[in-house]
């Protein structure tokens, strides 16, 4: 009998799921950026697998749970750089001078940038680069120092 419950279940889960990723693209007009984006999404599919898979008479909670644990993961997965910043960055480490820094502002999500490559170095063969990046995402400002290596095929690993 239990299996059947288990059956049961992780189909409902499935069908739920499948739902989620369909009305992303729906969804995904009632928010200003990815990352509320990616919080509200997050959050719609961490409430949803809570409920089915906790304990019926805890559903409530474990949707609770789900949503506040799916919105922070999906908050942080979108409001990283998109695709049109990473061209930029790796732009900018394959051309800009050492020391000098590049800025630019994302128009879609008014993300601004700052970028300052060191001088290159070999590792194993590969080209590679330190760079500080300094990203104002939402007024808040971050700074970090990150090392890019260049692949084969020209693109900058971070």
């Amino acid at each position: 009998m239990s299996g059947w419950v288990i059956f049961f279940r992780s189909k409902r889960l499935v069908v739920l799921t499948a739902m989620v990723f369909l009305a992303t693209p729906i969804l995904s007009g009632c928010f200003e950026d990815k990352a509320q984006q990616g919080a509200g999404i997050g959050a719609l599919g961490g409430a949803l697998a809570g409920s089915l898979l906790g304990r019926s008479k805890n559903r409530e909670q474990n949707a609770l749970i789900g949503a506040a644990v799916g919105g922070m993961l999906g908050y942080a997965v979108g409001n990283e750089m998109d695709k049109n910043d990473r061209a930029q960055l790796n732009h900018t480490l394959e051309t800009a001078p050492s020391r000098k820094t590049t800025t630019w502002v994302n128009p879609d999500t008014r993300a601004e940038y700052a970028v300052t490559p060191q001088p290159a170095y070999q590792d194993n063969g590969r080209d590679c680069r330190q760079a500080e990046i300094v990203s104002t995402i939402n007024g808040k400002r971050e700074t970090v120092v990150k090392t890019a290596c260049r692949r084969p095929d020209g693109r900058w690993d971070i």
